[in-house]
């Protein structure tokens, strides 16, 4: 495999701490993308930062959940492990090439060069949806010290001109890098895989998917409401299940009580399980009000499930050619997408086979690769 250009001696550092608790977004980001930099620079001397410099990649286990207890429980000024990271970063004296901050705001980390990625606004958009010691901490944290970056990545050109007009830093400086998918783990599986699945969490036969962390932004409660508008034949026949954690408002959730045995919830599944769900669900709604990339349509593409999404935000530049789109402010839209996606088959077959070619665009390696080739043009 050719290698990327660069100093072969660069020393680049890399916030890896959310890789101690369990993985959510971020944190497959950084699993995801370190696996592929070894692989593709392994010239380059890479350093994880957890509160210290590390060249062991820690992730998962009890073990290091245990870690990341003991870290939020130091007796810091601030208590919190947001202030745990930015605090100790200050008294480390080890430079660096460059420090890549994968989770938004950059610590005191001395390097060279700085490259931060900025997945989304949502915390400046939608201060409503998130809690109040992250808005809190954004507020006071994020636009000072994204500014201190050399370069900054967005997942997204949708959240890059955001970026421009949000963060007032001219375009070149930032760079629009997709994310990507695990292609082992996010296929079509055997039928008999699948049919050990639906008995193990309960599956019903046929069922509505939606997968993400249950918060406002993700827009449950049109959803719900657009499931009770489809026609009682087809909710007779179609459940709704809604797989992810609970998030820090689960409010929404409220309204699908009302749905009594038609609903199922599923909080965190592994990512095998996860895709074998994909495999068996008859559509994915995906009705988010906004998203800087939005991984579970892709995901779901890749398993051979179709995709109804809103028009919002990225998710048309994601999605492509490849999903039905509805207004998400709209609960009557978004159960026309739904239904029309249950019930014609021609409508099904050509969503299934443009997802599986859409899907095939994201890949881990391209965007460690081109994540690489914004650390090479500040290391040459």
């Amino acid at each position: 495999m050719d290698k990327l250009d660069g100093s072969p001696s660069a020393r680049i550092a890399i916030d890896a701490i959310p890789l101690l608790g369990r993985l959510t977004g971020v944190g497959h980001y950084i699993q995801q993308l370190v696996h592929q930099f070894g692989k593709l620079s392994p010239q380059y001397q890479y350093f994880y930062y957890y509160g210290y410099f590390s060249k062991r990649m820690l992730t998962g286990g009890k073990r290091i959940h245990g870690i990341k207890d003991l870290l939020s429980k130091m007796p810091l000024v601030d208590r919190s492990l947001r202030g745990f990271r930015g605090t100790v970063a200050k008294y480390h004296h080890a430079e660096f090439d460059l420090y890549f901050e994968p989770n938004f705001i950059p610590l005191e980390i001395k390097a060279k060069s700085i490259v931060t990625t900025v997945h989304d606004f949502s915390v400046q958009l939608f201060p409503e949806a998130h809690p109040k010691d992250r808005v809190h901490y954004f507020s006071k944290n994020f636009l000072s010290n994204v500014k201190r970056s050399t370069k900054i990545i967005t997942d997204s050109d949708y959240t890059r001109i955001e970026a421009i007009d949000i963060l007032r830093v001219p375009g070149d400086m930032i760079t629009p890098i997709h994310l990507g998918l695990d292609h082992g783990l996010f296929k079509i599986y055997p039928r008999e895989a699948q049919d050990r699945c639906r008995p193990e969490l309960g599956l019903p036969e046929k069922f509505i998917l939606f997968v993400g962390t249950r918060e406002p932004r993700k827009n449950l409660a049109r959803l719900v409401q657009a499931y009770t508008e489809l026609p009682a034949p087809v909710q007779r026949e179609f459940s709704l299940v809604l797989v992810g954690p609970r998030g820090w408002d689960d409010s929404d959730a409220a309204h699908a009580k009302k749905l009594g045995n038609r609903i199922m919830v599923l909080d965190y599944l592994d990512t095998k399980k996860l895709a074998l769900v994909y495999n068996l669900a008859s559509v994915l709604a995906y009705p988010s009000l906004y998203e800087g990339f939005g991984l579970p349509p892709i995901e779901a593409m890749a398993c051979g499930c179709p995709v109804v999404a809103s028009n919002a935000a990225s998710l048309p530049e994601v999605c492509g050619d490849a999903a039905v789109y509805v207004d998400p402010n709209d609960a009557l839209s978004i159960a026309g997408g739904i239904q029309r996606t249950l019930t014609d088959d021609s409508l099904r077959s050509n969503l299934i086979e443009r997802g599986l070619r859409r899907a095939k665009n994201f890949t881990w390696e391209k965007t460690a690769r081109e994540t690489l080739k914004v650390f090479g043009q500040l290391l040459r």
